[in-house]
């Protein structure tokens, strides 16, 4: 048969909500998102690939998936079977979630759909399933599916505005080029963005470590630290602020302090 999928026009759907904040399920991240993921709002996960952005965002979605809430989560690159596995072995017990029906994994293939169909697949997954946490990753492959940036930027800010009215927390996934994220971006999306967590790699004492910081929030006032985290089978855990951090704007961060980091304690910090 024949499909239809008409544009989205955003202020066709104002529903009047305003943004709130709820637990990432991590009290360390939602202090330095100052009080939580941002309901009504987009956050955008900005860093090299391997560095955590994916599990990090699928932490926050158990955190809301284990409230009772409905999760949505539109995968461009990576496997829904590499995601259950890997995210089994770091704890967070999706099957459950999935078996309930309350979160929905949805692999895309970015050269077999339209943006006008995946738009249409997000209204479905938030008017129909009720979906409260909606994430895409990643926009670099979502970027294929489209004819230019500039229709990306035109698509995305309609899909984010209309999100942002139906009180969803949009979690948006964008890869940086190169191992440590130099600073090229397939699209700047930031600046639609209402909040930005910042990912990166750095070097210490012989170890390839990880750090987080929060760059940008216009839904509440956030930490201006950075912060070393780590993904185990523990789940997520952020250290204290690494006050010797120097070079993380640069997209090579380098620590030349003293202060002890999370690979040197026999206990992880939660």
């Amino acid at each position: 048969g024949l499909d239809i999928y008409p544009r989205l026009v955003a202020s066709e759907h104002r529903t009047g909500f305003e943004p709130e904040l709820r637990s990432t399920g991590n009290a360390s991240l939602d202090a330095m998102l100052g009080g939580g993921l941002a309901y009504g709002a987009s956050t955008l996960f900005l860093g090299p690939s391997g560095v955590g952005k994916t599990t990090t965002a699928m932490s926050c979605a158990v955190a809301a998936l284990e409230r009772g809430e409905s999760v949505t989560y539109c995968l461009f690159d990576e496997g829904i079977g590499t995601l259950l596995a890997r995210c089994d072995a770091l704890g967070l017990g999706l099957r459950t979630h999935i078996a309930s029906g309350r979160l929905n994994l949805v692999q895309l293939d970015p050269s077999a759909i339209s943006p006008g169909e995946f738009t249409t697949l997000v209204r479905q997954a938030v008017e129909e399933r009720g979906a409260t946490i909606l994430g895409i990753d990643s926009l670099n492959a979502y970027l294929q599916a489209m004819s230019g940036s500039k229709a990306l930027t035109l698509q995305m800010h309609e899909l984010l505005l209309y999100l942002n009215q139906r009180g969803v927390a949009t979690i948006l996934v964008l890869s940086q080029h190169g191992l440590f994220g130099e600073d090229r971006n397939d699209v700047d999306l930031s600046y639609l963005s209402d909040s930005i967590l910042l990912f990166r790699f750095f070097e210490a004492q012989g170890n390839l470590l990880k750090s987080l910081s929060v760059v940008k929030s216009r839904v509440a006032r956030h930490e201006s630290a950075i912060r070393e985290f780590r993904l185990s089978a523990q789940g997520l855990a952020i250290g204290e602020a690494l006050r010797d951090f120097e070079g993380v704007m640069g997209g090579i961060p380098a620590y030349r302090g003293t202060q002890p980091l999370m690979v040197d304690q026999d206990t992880v910090p939660r």
